[in-house]
């Protein structure tokens, strides 16, 4: 399909709302005061309001558009055990270790929190794929294969490319990975189950109020925003790919990225499942990556990745764009049609590592680095019981001495379109020289 035939046929919105779409904006004005204000409706800002009150405590969520409008309910909707951890550091092996044993816990706290709150969310615990673009890419996943199985024995295990086709029909990949800790889930109707739960909790949500900066101290913080000033005794930042001049501190240290996804017309589950036989999420090892799935009901391919950082770009070139990826790794698919296509930001961090802790008062949840579903749940969840203070057991992500920023940046990503251009030359060296 063209950029033309997908802005004619195309909604350019998340195929998640037809299931769970955000709710307009109320108006209802803030309260002059809360005990804890939190700044941020998605899966931290939600988690971190209902442990908050659950435990006794006022808490305000304020967002600047509707509830769930950001990234919370455009993510491609896969979870795992914190698969991603360390793929980029160079932590010390220890340090990767206690990481990677509490990702996995977030995941079983994750599991929790839907039972426990009845939130009907299609999870589904599927496993993941990763499909290795080059054959040095997966010469390295023997090694993050050994990892994750220190952790989890019997967790992941090597596809080599004589045996792909069992877990993914496609020719494109050199072999690649499996994991069982991983899964996926409408992420819209999770934001929204979170969101009953955590006004039943008792916590206050408040939409369309966008604050414009934070002053005093621990104890007497001024929020003020467009509709007033709000006074809290803790403020806690939980915008993530949307973190603004309000915290401007806060908004250096993370790198807004945006990812682009597609959903297909109704295949049929047949032909689904002729794509997936085993209905694993799945991903690749390409720079400029490639995430895909069956859709909850498995009659479509919902397919996402990152296309390019140029900014202005319109969505339905880099949509189009999606489509040609597509179907160069389903070629059985080619000529379907695109009902959806929309974007969100994911916020990266420069040690690639995400982080809840405390900068001038202001306590944060920050930095999923494209894994935002469980881990921005559980990040939210651990920094409000750090305000609480009756957490006797630190998260191993509480790491403000090391949440850096880098001279000359101070919110906008200039450099990402030299970033994309360069890991696109990058990705098509590794499939040309190397094979």
């Amino acid at each position: 399909m063209t950029p033309a035939d997908i802005k004619a046929m195309a909604k350019l919105q998340p195929y998640w709302w037809e299931a769970a779409e955000p709710d307009p904006i109320s108006a209802q004005d803030p309260p002059e005061a809360a005990d804890v204000v939190i700044i941020g409706g998605g899966y931290a800002g939600l988690n971190a309001a209902m442990e908050l009150a659950r435990n006794g405590t006022e808490a305000l969520v304020l967002d600047a558009e509707r509830i769930g409008f950001g990234a919370s309910t455009r993510s491609g909707g896969m979870v795992s055990g914190g698969v991603n951890l360390g793929k980029h550091g160079t932590l010390p092996p220890a340090e990767t270790a206690a990481m990677m044993e509490e990702a996995a816990e977030s995941y079983r706290n994750f599991q929790m929190i839907i039972e426990r709150e009845d939130i009907e969310c299609f999870h589904q615990k599927t496993g993941r794929f990763v499909g290795a673009h080059c054959r040095s890419a997966y010469a390295d996943m023997k090694e993050r294969v050994a990892g994750l199985n220190a952790q989890i024995p019997e967790s992941a295990w090597l596809v080599p490319e004589s045996e792909m086709q069992d877990e993914i029909r496609t020719d494109y990949y050199r072999g690649g990975f499996a994991l069982h800790n991983s899964g996926g889930v409408h992420p819209a109707l999770y934001h929204q189950g979170l969101a009953k739960a955590t006004r039943k909790a008792g916590a206050m949500t408040r939409d369309g109020i966008r604050v414009t900066g934070v002053d005093g101290k621990r104890g007497a913080f001024v929020v003020k925003t467009e509709r007033g000033e709000i006074r809290a005794k803790e403020v806690l930042a939980a915008t993530n790919g949307y973190t603004s001049g309000a915290t401007p501190a806060l908004q250096r240290r993370v790198i807004p990225v945006e990812s682009n996804i597609i959903a297909t017309e109704e295949l049929g589950e047949d032909v689904v499942q002729s794509c997936f036989p085993t209905l694993r999420m799945t991903a690749d090892s390409c720079r400029l990556l490639s995430y895909y799935r069956p859709s909850p009901d498995r009659k479509r391919v919902i397919f996402g990745g990152r296309v390019g950082f140029t900014p202005g770009t319109p969505l339905e070139v880099k949509a189009a764009g999606l489509y040609a990826r597509m179907t160069r790794i389903f070629p059985q698919i080619a000529g379907c049609k695109v009902t959806h296509a929309w974007g969100g930001n994911v916020a990266f961090t420069f040690d690639f590592i995400p982080h809840i802790g405390e900068r001038d008062g202001v306590h944060y949840a920050l930095g999923c680095n494209g894994s935002g579903v469980v881990m921005m749940s559980h990040l939210g969840r651990m920094a409000a019981r750090k305000i609480l203070g009756g957490d006797n057991k630190p998260s191993v992500f509480d790491r403000t001495v090391h949440f850096k920023t880098r001279p000359l940046y101070f919110g906008s990503p200039w450099f990402l379109p030299a970033v994309g251009t360069w890991y696109r030359l990058r990705d098509w060296m590794d499939r040309a020289v190397i094979g």
